[in-house]
């Protein structure tokens, strides 16, 4: 029987390492039922492709497996909301998403990332002293859903008042399935309404708007207005587009580093050797650990495709239509790739991972994300003493993000 690789409730108990090591040895394209959770509905079924180059090999080969045909969540969106979701760049094909990154490349300058350091480092500063004296914190409610949040509402020029609603954003769509991060929308019949359709994000995408009416009327140095202003071929961004990118940078800009951040110190705590090691010499240590904990613990689990044309791979028969799920977290752990990929080490060269993507939806906020990694962990290494757990860890439910949303610390 096929390993169960699907159901969220077991990533939110531990990522099913073992059934993802079974799956890439026997079945590295496995069927998988999509059953009934907690109220929503069963799914057609998918392809879980678990092995690194088969991963690799789907993400790089977008005329084959799109990411436009069903969007790119494991969940089908409801069909009359497709067209809707398809205007997002994250759910298109070249050569349609060709023209939309590189207008969000253009905003998203390396100038403009790096001006943000000192004030990045400031904030982790400020957020880990504000804990330093209590001995003991819950991470990711205290210190590193803030960070995040903080740091992108800076790139985009969202005042302090209103960035609140970006955290509620997050979690109503990275979280909805989880019990304590949920905030479930239902229709007239109760049934459960997709975190991503357009009733769901209406106050999203109404902030949107107002947000990018006040940058064209009060131009400032910040991504949004890049974004309001920025053209291609004679061509700016449209309404929808405004929005859909709006959504994009506010969720993945989010939670990419929310997710990181407590899974990268939740791996230092549990591999003491290396966390002394990295205490000991941060600066010559920091970036190739830095690039250990995004292969231990990727902030994406899975990503969805749908097969374009009927297909083989690695051996199995796929067929025009059917959807393929890639598992970043199974291909980080895939032994033909990585050394003794169960074994936590920061010294790891080279370290190939796809925490990032890869092919034409490589993740444009990948430079940002590590440098708020690099500054955050920097003085987390230097301002506090050694950490230990004070309670277990609790993960989100989900198989998409890989989140701790739970992780208590004392010193």
């Amino acid at each position: 029987m096929t390993e169960n690789v699907f159901d969220p409730r077991i990533f939110g108990r531990a990522i099913p390492y073992d059934a993802l090591r079974r799956l890439r040895d026997t079945e590295p394209v496995s069927w998988q039922d999509e059953h009934e959770v907690d109220g929503w509905p069963a799914g057609p079924g998918y392809w879980a492709v678990t092995r690194y180059d088969d991963v690799r090999h789907v993400l790089r080969s977008p005329a084959d497996y799109s990411s436009s045909l069903g969007a790119t969540q494991i969940r089908d969106p409801d069909p009359s909301d497709l067209p809707f979701i398809r205007r997002m760049v994250l759910n298109m094909d070249p050569p349609e998403q060709v023209r939309l990154r590189t207008l969000v490349t253009g905003a998203f300058t390396r100038r403009r990332l790096d001006r943000s350091a000192h004030q990045v480092r400031e904030r982790a500063v400020a957020l880990l002293d504000a804990v330093a004296g209590e001995r003991a914190c819950d991470l990711p409610s205290q210190v590193t859903d803030d960070f995040p949040l903080q740091n992108l509402s800076d790139l985009l020029g969202v005042p302090q008042a209103d960035r609140p609603w970006l955290l509620r954003w997050t979690n109503r769509v990275i979280g909805y399935q989880d019990p304590e991060h949920a905030e479930t929308l239902t229709d007239d019949d109760g049934k459960p309404v997709n975190p991503r359709s357009p009733a769901a994000l209406e106050d999203m995408f109404a902030y949107a708007q107002d947000l990018a009416a006040r940058k064209r009327a009060e131009p400032a140095d910040d991504v949004m207005t890049a974004l309001v202003e920025a053209e291609v071929d004679g061509r700016g961004l449209t309404d929808p587009e405004l929005e859909m990118f709006f959504f994009l940078l506010v969720i993945a800009g989010n939670d990419t580093v929310r997710s990181a951040l407590p899974g990268g110190v939740l791996a230092l705590v549990e591999h003491p050797e290396a966390y002394a090691a990295l205490r000991a010499d941060p600066e010559a240590l920091l970036p190739g650990a830095i690039e250990e904990m995004l292969r231990w613990h990727p902030p994406v689990l899975t990503f969805r495709r749908t097969a374009a044309r009927d297909l083989e791979l690695n051996g199995q028969k796929i067929a025009e239509g059917d959807k393929v799920v890639v598992y970043h977290v199974s291909a980080h752990r895939d032994e033909r790739r990585f050394p003794d990929p169960d074994r936590f080490d920061i010294s790891r060269t080279p370290n190939d991972h796809m925490a990032f993507g890869q092919g034409p939806h490589l993740c444009l906020g990948a430079h940002f994300a590590r440098l708020q990694m690099r500054l955050f962990l920097t003085e987390f290494l230097t301002r506090l003493p050694e950490v230990g757990l004070d309670g277990a860890p609790r993960r989100l439910t989900s198989n998409f993000i890989n989140g701790v949303t739970r992780l208590p610390l004392r010193w």
